[in-house]
């Protein structure tokens, strides 16, 4: 046998092989199919729905119930006359797959399969509804039992106490008899064998009886509030109101009588929604009346609270006022006087004037409110915020009003600090110009002369301006600062030029030693010129200085350390 023969050969079991185990998988997978598919046809024959069925007919069920079991009779019994050509289909899919014609059995256990599911849904659902017809008639009873007691338990309990509920007694007797009726109508219902209906109504009364039961405590309470807690807040309310008026307290525009009988309005409009059952539109009109009485009873304390505070406080704000009213004219007189004789700069007379002006208001006011206590027309409430604002603002005023005077009694302080000063500026500016002229120099620079006439003539400025009939002692005490910084800055410059000319002088008598520096030559004549003909002591210092240097590098940093040295050995 050559190759070719031996591969087909092998080739040849290898396929009679897969298709013998293919077989077999099918065989094994449609043997489960079928076993399942007679499974379930067996479920739903052990139901032995016939049974129940001969029972309800038995029952002689009517109505809603009787039309319930006709429908679903009728359903089941279609899906039954299926069950024998299911049970031959399982048979032939069986014997066909024995015998390994796995395409007959695949038909015929399809087929089967979609028997089985067009009817199992049926079934199943007509079981339920043959159970739930079987058993309504035992659950009706049961359930007519518990809301039976239930309901003569909540009338007894409304029997007992019907003076609680004596608002809305007619509306709840109106409910428990149409309860009535539907406990009639379900149990008629039951002896007609419509149980389907009279569940539907047993269910009515049960939640009719769950409202009721609910409803009940909050009827109690809403209609105790409304005749019982609100009108006696009310009452006292009014009666306080009147004492009050009798004390001759003030509510201005608030009449409160009205406020009341507004309140009294709202219980009676919320009486009339709970007579009917209506708790939420009782519970909307009881919320208003309870913020209105909170807010009766809050103005009422408020007045009753204010009135000490202000009979505590009116003659002590009397005797703040009067005394105010004074230190204002007082204060005034002063300024007036001090005017005279200094520029205010700042508006104090003005300010001053406004603040008494303000206290005569605040005196008016108190006048009035008093008035109005005597009355009988005050509101406490009121005065006591005007009168804690006026207190508060006098304090202020008082404040304010010393801190004026105190400011303009500092201008005669000022005015003698700065004829001292001027006189002390006058000395300072002699002392440094004569100072100056005792050191034997050619001549005064032209910058510092310059700067010497500035400053003699704004102290001489500003003299003249302290002895005007009215000064302006802020313009004065601004040119004073600026007169002390001019003085010292002309010290610092007459101090310079003694540096530098005494400087100059040893440094020119050092650089002898470089007479034979031709540089050094030239920065000596240089440097004379601008010491003797232009009085630049500075410049002179810094030619002479620069020469020696580079003759002598360092030389001229020794003889400067040495003399502020010096210096400094003189003034300790």
């Amino acid at each position: 046998m050559s190759s070719t023969q031996s591969l087909l050969l092998i080739t040849l079991i290898i396929t009679i092989i897969v298709v013998v185990m293919a077989m077999l998988l099918i065989n094994r997978r449609q043997l489960r199919d079928i076993e399942e598919l007679d499974n379930e046809l067996g479920n739903m024959e052990d139901l032995h729905l016939e049974r129940a069925i001969g029972k309800l007919d038995q029952m002689e069920l009517a109505g809603e119930s009787l039309a319930t079991l006709n429908t679903w009779k009728k359903s089941y019994q279609k899906a039954a006359e299926l069950f024998p050509e299911i049970q031959r289909l399982i048979e032939d899919g069986a014997d066909e797959n024995a015998r390994y014609r796995l395409v007959k059995s695949h038909q015929s256990i399809k087929q089967a399969r979609e028997l089985v599911d067009s009817v199992s849904e049926d079934v199943k659902n007509s079981s339920d509804v043959f159970t739930q017809l079987l058993e309504s008639n035992r659950e009706n009873k049961a359930q007519y039992d518990e809301l039976m007691q239930s309901y003569r338990e909540i009338r007894k309990e409304i029997l007992a106490d019907s003076f609680d509920y004596s608002v809305a007694l007619e509306e709840i007797e109106n409910r428990l008899s149409a309860m009535e009726e539907d406990f009639a109508q379900a149990k008629n219902l039951s002896a007609q064998g419509d149980h389907v209906e009279a569940k539907r109504v047993l269910s009515k009364i049960r939640a009719d009886l769950t409202a009721l039961k609910t409803k009940l405590p909050e009827v109690k309470e809403d209609q105790h509030d409304l005749q019982t807690v609100f009108a006696d807040q009310l009452d006292e309310i009014a009666a306080g109101y009147k004492e009050m008026r009798d004390a001759k307290y003030g509510f201005g525009s608030l009449d409160v009588m009205l406020e009341i009988r507004k309140s009294n309005d709202q219980i009676d409009r919320s009486l009339a929604a709970l007579a009917q059952l209506d708790l939420e539109e009782t519970s909307k009109g009881m919320k208003k009346v309870e913020k209105e009485i909170k807010t009766l009873y809050g103005i009422l304390e408020k007045e009753y609270k204010a009135r000490p505070f202000v009979e505590k406080n009116q003659d002590k704000l009397q005797r703040l006022l009067t005394h105010q009213q004074t230190v204002s004219q007082q204060l005034i007189k002063k300024l007036r006087h001090i005017d005279e004789s200094y520029e205010l700069t700042h508006g104090e007379l003005d300010e001053s004037r406004e603040l008494e002006r303000e206290v005569h208001k605040m005196d008016s006011d108190y006048i009035r409110a008093s008035q109005r206590i005597a009355d009988g027309r005050a509101v406490y409430s009121e005065v006591q915020d005007d009168w804690i604002k006026i207190l508060g603002r006098l304090q202020e005023i008082g404040k304010r009003q010393q801190e004026l005077s105190e400011a303009v009694d500092g201008l005669y302080e000022a005015e003698e600090v700065a004829q001292r000063s001027i006189k002390e500026f006058k000395q300072q500016v002699s002392l440094v110009y004569r100072h100056l002229s005792r050191q034997n120099l050619p001549g005064i620079p032209e910058g510092f002369l310059q700067m010497y006439t500035l400053v003699i003539n704004e102290i001489s400025k500003t003299s003249g301006e302290l002895n005007q009939v009215r000064i302006n002692m802020e313009k004065i005490s601004e040119e004073l600062v600026q007169i002390s910084d001019d003085v010292d800055r002309l010290q610092r410059e007459a101090e310079d030029i003694i540096s530098s000319a005494n400087l100059f002088e040893l440094t020119m008598q050092y650089s002898n030693k470089f007479l034979d520096n031709e540089t050094v030559v030239r920065a000596r004549r240089n440097a004379m010129k601008l010491y003797d003909r232009d009085y630049n002591y500075k410049d002179a210092l810094d030619t002479i200085a620069t020469a020696v240097e580079r003759a002598e590098p360092g030389s001229y940093q020794r003889i400067e350390n040495a003399y502020y040295q010096e210096q400094k050995g003189l003034i300790d």
